[in-house]
């Protein structure tokens, strides 16, 4: 379904709160999110935005816009996933990670007032933890609302350990604490986005029968998915893993070039399996 037939949402901010040093919590209504009800823990909204130096601000309506002017001007989609909602209200939160002045949701996240409209598609999702007695979540920011939900939708008796890789230690934001939960914070202190966390990943092991939810920086994604798959012989029906965004690249970017890289990690991996079973 292309973004011109997507049904359009939209949704009021209700309140912002900063909930770490580089991240903004949402808090927004949107009377057509009532009755949604949202069983995974990795659903998403795909907010507008205008594209820089567009000559229309919002809120606008991406149908009018792609007739009145070039498609340099027509409107991107940021994707964020929802931290929680309540289907009774239609309120909803989202966490966005702030990068300064870079980028689009960034810097209108970090100056959103009460009142404030945007426009979003959605929601999507897929993924929730299941039948596995041990989980094991490992993301970066970006993927930690997907991991929280999933800490809060973990089955009665089901255990989990959770990697979340962040700036610093002044980078920590709230986490659901569940008996059975080992939260372990990772720090980049510098390193590149991914390059901690795969590491520790690594060092935690493959815990027998665990099921994985992986998210977060390609980079990362790679390196877990050759450790799991290929490495440790993990089925890869135990595993969501996957890439929400790639070093240097916007979006817009990523979302041409993924299925590229999906399809190149594949054929690696494909390889050195066919490789280890020679010897």
């Amino acid at each position: 379904m292309s973004q011109r037939t997507r049904p359009l949402r939209r949704a009021v901010v209700v309140r912002t709160e900063r909930v770490a040093p580089e991240m903004v919590r949402l808090t927004l209504h949107s009377d057509q999110m009532r009755g949604h009800e949202l069983p995974f823990c990795d659903h998403y909204v795909k907010f507008l935005f205008p594209p820089a130096g567009a000559p229309y601000d919002r809120p606008f309506d991406p149908e009018t816009v792609r007739d009145q002017f070039p498609p340099e001007h027509w409107p991107v989609t940021r994707t964020y996933t929802i931290r929680s909602a309540d289907p009774a209200t239609g309120e909803f939160v989202v966490d966005v990670v702030l990068h300064g002045d870079a980028g689009l949701a960034g810097p209108w996240a970090a100056q959103a007032q009460p009142g404030d409209e945007i426009g979003f598609h959605g929601p999507g999702g897929a993924w929730a933890p299941s039948d596995h007695a041990h989980y094991v979540f490992a993301g970066d920011e970006a993927a930690a609302p997907a991991i929280c939900r999933g800490v809060e939708l973990l089955p009665g008796g089901a255990t989990a350990t959770v990697y979340l890789e962040i700036a610093d230690e002044r980078g920590r934001f709230p986490v659901p604490q569940r008996e059975g939960v080992t939260v372990r914070w990772v720090l980049r202190d510098g390193a590149a986005y991914g390059q901690a966390l795969a590491s520790v990943v690594r060092a935690g092991g493959a815990p027998d029968g665990a099921g994985w939810f992986v998210h977060g920086v390609a980079e990362m994604v790679k390196d877990v998915r050759h450790f799991l798959f290929v490495e440790q012989g993990v089925p890869r029906s135990d595993v969501s893993i996957s890439g929400y965004w790639r070093t240097g690249m916007t979006e817009d970017g990523w979302r041409q070039t993924k299925r590229d890289f999906v399809a190149e990690m594949e054929t690696a991996e494909i390889a050195d399996l066919a490789t280890a079973a020679r010897h």
